[in-house]
């Protein structure tokens, strides 16, 4: 090949890339192919967008940003070499920086400008390097802001206003010579502040107390106020141009003198090298899994509490949505949990889709019918579930009691928790703990220090007054969740989450089974009215146990209190005093202990022996010295009895409350129906309609897989070519104007497609189709009849057929158009 014109706008340079770098460009900025573009133009148009330009500035890493600055600050277009200087400086500052990060900027150099490049932020050769115009309005300095560099506007830049006069008095107090053209002065004054000998003869002269101004400045930001009447230094600093005026107020340091202090740096500190990540502990690794997995197994637990204590339908919902603050302290009680954590179990229910609303007309919280499922699945399976339903979630439940922009307070479940970086985040802070050695714990400060240098310019802040932005807040929440979860185990990256992150859940489980505890088949019943579970229990034992006895305390062993009300839950749910003596017998390693069998049996004789019913409701008795006891109980005169019949009363209140009554006076009533039978109340009986899990927000475009990014680079291709293709056209006209359709009559399109076909050649056609959308199209004409046109069209990459009637016109190609 000969020797390639450079680009001279960012079209060209597209243009001349290959595919598979096109797909890399595609890759990294989605949101270029919503829609796909018409050709190579409207891709170049579209990068170069303020929305777009941002959205990548925000993708790159700190040193790229860094080269991106130092940029904007550059002469447009900046040599390689000068982009160099000005991360490196001049050589005028200590040794320690000009050897030792100056080798590591020239070493990173490259890599960032290839970043910069791919994603089309910089185009043009070394020689001539140019970054895209609406980048450098973003990140170059203007005469009223300061560039993120600290740097002020330039010379040029800053004197634009000023009055001839004033450029001469300048140019006479630093002895510079007069002359009248204000650019020869602006020149003048430039050329100064970039001659390193002038300017430091200049900068000799100047009083001590100038030199501490300067310092104040030089490294941003670069404007100050001054009074009327100013100072010596600064008067002196004015008169010799290094302070420039803005305003009647306000001067600042132009950008040519600001580089000679900073010895040609255009960054005080450059970061060519990514912070490492640093341990504060070496722990076993062994001692990592079964702490991780002894968590697992809680967490799995907790859950599964949790939406236990919903089965009979759970909190109601606010009005505008999520868990009320009174709701997550009674759930934070209940799991003993402070209330952040309880959010966290909540939020992560909801999010694997195990919770959600009943879509009731008074709406409350209840499990979902995919809970059964997953409570029937090993306890490693479940573990799995809940942390790759947590890794996928956008609901960030740290947020849970902070304030949203506008001073709301954020609930639990509520509809303000999404924050689509947070997968990111998670998978991130999870990536460099799997890059440390197993059983390292990280120094959590240098993980935020690492996730900043890699997007500097992401995670602005929730509310106002936040001192820590978005993404380090949700690092830190990550790294205790993790720890809560059972992703790590004392503060490393336990060998189940790494299986998890890189072959998959199925391989997770395998490594987690065998350090989560085999469920027991038994209890150990005490003479104190309790059982102690020496372990986790399987399911049906579990159930069943939680049914006759309450849990009094958790921990590795778990103790289940037996207790008048908890013996009369069991009897309402339709066991009876037989069930629960074998019940009993069958699952304890120890004898049942005689009170135990006392109380069971004297719970079941005076149970039922009461009966409610609704009348508002009634209590019916066979013995009537019991409902004469009630009756003279000052405690029933809440209930408002009265007596129907020897062996009835009647009640003002409804059957639930009549119930409840009684059984805080000693009794123990159970309920009938209308045709007097026993009513059994089972628990778990409240499920929501089927629900699938909340979708994450997801954070700006999805990335195109391998094959979509193929087509749209096809289709970008062949929509350029249709756009420049060179015609053998009759002199330039409006019709044959570039971008317009080609336009000949009925006649000579038919006669035009017909040669064509027959000596195989390609045409260029304007081409209007069924919804009336115009377009430019490359076809290569197979076959003509019956009003249509079978050809290969090479904008779309496959064969069409087109009817005449709607093709504008036809123009032939030149020879080596095709080539």
């Amino acid at each position: 090949m000969g020797m390639t014109t450079p680009p001279r706008t960012l079209a060209e340079a597209l243009r001349a890339r290959d595919d598979e770098s096109l797909a890399g460009l595609l890759r990294a900025r989605p949101d270029l192919l919503n829609p796909v573009p018409g050709d190579i133009t409207q891709l170049a148009t579209r990068a170069g967008t303020r929305a777009s330009v941002v959205r990548a500035l925000e993708h790159l890493d700190k040193f790229a940003l860094q080269t991106a600055e130092a940029l904007a600050v550059a002469t447009d277009p900046a040599p390689y070499e000068t982009l160099l200087g000005l991360l490196t400086g001049d050589g005028r500052d200590d040794g320690e920086h000009r050897d030792g990060a100056g080798a590591a900027i020239a070493d990173a150099l490259p890599g960032a400008l290839a970043t910069l490049r791919e994603q089309a932020l910089v185009w043009g050769e070394d020689e001539r390097l140019r970054l895209v115009r609406t980048a450098r309005e973003i990140l170059a300095p203007s005469p009223q802001h300061a560039s993120p560099t600290g740097l002020g506007p330039t010379v040029a830049e800053a004197t634009s206003g000023m009055s001839p006069g004033r450029l001469q008095e300048i140019l006479a107090a630093a002895g510079l010579p007069a002359t009248h053209d204000p650019v020869s002065a602006v020149a003048a004054l430039s050329s100064l502040f970039t001659d390193r000998a002038r300017m430091g003869e200049l900068l000799d002269s100047a009083p001590a107390e100038a030199l501490s101004v300067l310092d104040r400045l030089v490294w941003g930001p670069p404007y100050g106020e001054v009074t009327p009447n100013p100072t010596p230094p600064v008067k002196w600093l004015r008169d010799h141009g290094l302070l420039l005026p803005v305003s009647t107020r306000t001067v600042v340091l132009p950008r040519e003198a600001a580089l000679h202090l900073r010895a040609g740096r255009a960054h005080r500190v450059p970061e060519p090298r990514p912070p490492a990540v640093e341990a504060v502990a070496n722990r076993d690794p062994q001692a990592v899994d079964s702490a991780a997995a002894g968590q697992a197994f809680l967490a799995v637990n907790t859950v599964e509490e949790l939406l236990k204590s919903w089965n009979g339908g759970g909190p109601a919902i606010l009005r505008a949505g999520g868990l009320s603050v009174r709701e997550l302290k009674k759930t934070a009680t209940a799991l003993e949990v402070p209330e952040q954590v309880a959010a966290f179990w909540v939020e992560l229910a909801y999010a694997a889709g195990l919770l959600a609303s009943d879509g009731e007309a008074d709406e409350r919280y209840a499990p979902t019918p995919a809970y059964d499922d997953w409570a029937e699945l090993p306890a490693q399976e479940r573990w799995t579930a809940l942390a790759t339903a947590w890794l996928a979630a956008t609901r960030t439940s740290g947020l849970v009691g902070g304030q949203d922009a506008k001073g709301r307070a954020l609930s639990a479940l509520g509809p303000e928790l999404d924050r689509s970086a947070a997968p990111e985040v998670r998978h991130r802070v999870l990536a460099l703990l799997c890059a440390l050695e197993p059983g390292t714990a990280p120094d959590p400060e240098t993980v935020l220090a690492r996730l900043r240098w890699e997007r500097p310019l992401r995670g602005a802040s929730v509310s106002a007054g936040d001192t820590v932005d978005l993404r380090s807040r949700i690092a830190l929440w990550t790294l205790n969740e993790s720890e809560l979860l059972g992703i790590t185990g004392r503060g490393a990256l336990a060998t189940h989450t790494r299986a998890l992150l890189g072959t998959g859940p199925a391989e997770a489980a395998a490594l987690l089974a065998p350090l989560i505890p085999e469920p027991l088949d038994h209890v150990l019943l005490q003479a104190d009215l309790t059982a102690v579970a020496p372990g986790p229990l399987e399911r049906p034992l579990a159930d069943m146990l939680s049914a006759v006895a309450d849990i009094e305390s958790k921990g590795g062993a778990t103790v289940y209190r037996f207790t008048p009300g908890s013996v009369r839950r069991a009897l309402d749910a339709g066991q009876s005093a037989a069930d629960l003596h074998a019940f009993l017998a069958a699952h304890s390693r120890t004898p049942v202990p005689q009170p135990l069998s006392y109380l069971i049996d004297d719970v079941a004789r005076r149970h039922g022996h009461l009966r409610i019913g609704a009348a508002s409701s009634y209590v019916r008795c066979d013995d009537e010295a019991v409902l004469n006891e009630i009756l003279a109980d000052k405690r029933s005169a809440t209930l408002r009895l009265r007596r129907l019949a020897p062996t009835a009363l009647a009640a003002q209140v409804d059957p639930a409350s009549l119930l409840e009554g009684l059984r805080e006076m000693g009794y123990a009533p159970a309920a009938e129906s209308a045709e007097g039978d026993v009513l059994i109340t089972r628990a778990g009986a409240r499920r929501t309609p089927p629900r699938t899990a909340p979708v994450p927000v997801p954070e700006g475009p999805p990335v195109p897989d391998g094959t979509l990014l193929g087509a749209a680079v096809r289709a970008i291709r062949a929509g350029d070519t249709a756009a420049t293709v060179v015609r053998k056209d009759a002199p330039e006209s409006p019709a044959t104007a570039p971008g317009a359709l080609p336009r000949t009559t009925s006649a000579e399109t038919l006669a035009t497609v017909q040669a064509a076909a027959m000596t195989g050649s390609a045409l260029w056609i304007g081409y209007v189709n069924a919804d009336g959308a115009a377009s430019q199209r490359v076809i290569a004409p197979v076959r003509v009849e019956g009003g249509f046109v079978t050809a290969y069209d090479h904008t779309a990459d496959e064969v069409r057929t087109y009817p005449l009637h709607r093709i504008t016109g036809v123009a032939e190609l030149a020879d080596d158009a095709t080539a």
